[in-house]
């Protein structure tokens, strides 16, 4: 299996509302995320996967010197040998796959998150820096885009949050920030225990809110000069607002299921703004 075939292969059987987005890329750039989506995925998986943080915690460390080795000019995963030849094109900086590392590490290091601050910051290494080399990939030629899409990482990192409630606590993970947590008078145990009450309910509704504003504020900061250039990340906005929506359509029974779109309505939502360009 070729570095291409590999990558293509952890895209195409992730599920991921990315996939769909990937396909209406010129080859060059659907190449180039492709390999970067892999990647994330590698890492991700380092901490979602392996049960024992200490193996974890090694794997994350390899994963580290790998991406100095890759920009050195000697990658052997997979994933970095099919991105590298991307990365001078894409502007891909290692600073920039180190941060998503950064990221992935503040999960095996940390279960909590005292405020709205500190989680933001994880948000921004985990979803406003892949959504900032997207952009790049997808083409970037304003800077304000890069706002744009550190704005639309934090939409959809919430969105993921609010969705994933139930499997984070399973790992003893809450994402919700405790202060919020105790705004709404909901103890973190009801939230690990599963318990739905009015109290959950009304602070979900909170952070589903905040989401959509985060959506309204990233489609505004993105200049109408990329655009165009810029629909398969309103595509993959468009695919989690959906699923956001559902969930709010559900009144938030994210602590015992995982809601998702079928494949099919995710590539009719890619589609349907390819067509209408929002």
């Amino acid at each position: 299996m070729t570095p291409e075939q590999y990558v293509q292969d952890r895209a195409t059987h992730s599920g991921s509302s990315f996939y769909y987005a990937f396909l209406f890329l010129p080859p060059p750039r659907r190449a180039a995320i492709t390999a970067f989506y892999a990647f994330c995925r590698e890492v991700d998986d380092v901490v979602d996967e392996v049960t024992d943080p200490g193996v974890a915690a090694v794997k994350l460390a390899w994963w580290r010197k790998e991406v100095g080795s890759a920009f050195a000019g000697q990658p052997s995963h997979p994933a970095m040998r099919a991105l590298m030849p991307h990365v001078s094109a894409y502007d891909i900086r290692a600073e920039h796959l180190q941060a998503v590392i950064d990221g992935c590490q503040m999960d095996l290091e940390q279960s909590r998150y005292l405020d709205f601050a500190g989680l933001a910051r994880y948000c921004h290494l985990v979803a406003g820096v892949v959504g900032e080399v997207a952009a790049g990939i997808f083409g970037r030629t304003q800077q304000a885009t890069t706002a744009y899409a550190h704005r639309l990482g934090l939409a959809m990192q919430l969105t993921n949050i609010i969705r994933d409630v139930g499997d984070d606590a399973r790992r003893g993970r809450i994402y919700l920030p405790m202060a919020e947590l105790k705004q709404f008078d909901v103890k973190a145990q009801e939230v690990l225990t599963r318990g739905y009450s009015e109290r959950f309910t009304a602070l979900m509704k909170f952070q589903a809110e905040r989401a959509h504003r985060c959506y309204d504020e990233a489609f505004a900061l993105l200049p109408e000069a990329d655009a165009r250039a810029q629909k398969p990340g309103v595509m993959m906005a468009n695919i989690y607002r959906t699923l956001l929506r559902e969930i709010e359509a559900d009144n938030f029974q994210v602590l015992h299921q995982r809601t998702s779109l079928t494949p099919l309505r995710k590539l009719w939502i890619a589609m349907r703004t390819n067509w209408r360009g929002r």
